[in-house]
């Protein structure tokens, strides 16, 4: 019964190994697709993003940041894969983040929120993101109407609407750190 137990063992776990090499570089390129899919979406349109991510670090975190450049080779805006803790565990948030400062646009990449609540996150064409299209942190407060103010809460999903705000926040402060530094 044990030599059954161990073939067995072992022609899963051969199974599983050869499922894992035919599958992992076709995962990869499509992970890697969808991110360039994602970076087009939250920088402005004419924009060319450089899909070699550049690690920053601020407080001890560490953030993806991604240039965009004009058609002139011109810097035009940043996009940063931002994570912070929302209701149902991680939420990452690429924001794409102008060279005033302003949001250019926002695209969960992951998130394990409620199916129904606070999942909505993720429909770019929901009032709740599209409110954060071309927000400007220096003229409203951003942070949800409950705290002061001024983003629109999802609807029973206050949890998660702080999450995606702070993913927001940190990314507009990352950017703004960058600014101080290359002075």
């Amino acid at each position: 019964m044990a030599l059954c137990l161990t073939a067995v063992c072992l022609l899963c776990s051969a199974i599983l190994g050869v499922v894992y090499a035919v599958t992992f570089e076709p995962i990869k390129a499509a992970a890697r697709a969808n991110l360039e899919q994602s970076l087009s979406e939250v920088v402005p349109q004419g924009c060319t993003v450089n899909t070699d991510a550049d690690s920053r670090e601020m407080e001890g975190v560490e953030y993806q940041c991604y240039e965009a450049v004009d058609a002139e080779g011109n810097p035009c805006a940043t996009a940063v894969s931002s994570t912070v803790n929302g209701f149902g565990g991680s939420l990452t948030v690429l924001v794409g983040v102008m060279r005033d400062g302003s949001v250019c646009a926002t695209k969960v990449l992951s998130h394990s929120e409620t199916p129904g609540l606070g999942a909505k996150c993720e429909d770019s064409s929901s009032a709740f993101v599209k409110q954060f299209e071309g927000f400007d942190p220096s003229v409203k407060k951003l942070s949800v109407r409950k705290d002061g103010g001024d983003v629109d809460a999802i609807t029973a999903s206050t949890i998660t609407s702080r999450a995606y705000t702070l993913a927001i926040e940190n990314a507009v402060k990352l950017m703004k750190k960058k600014e101080a530094d290359d002075e």
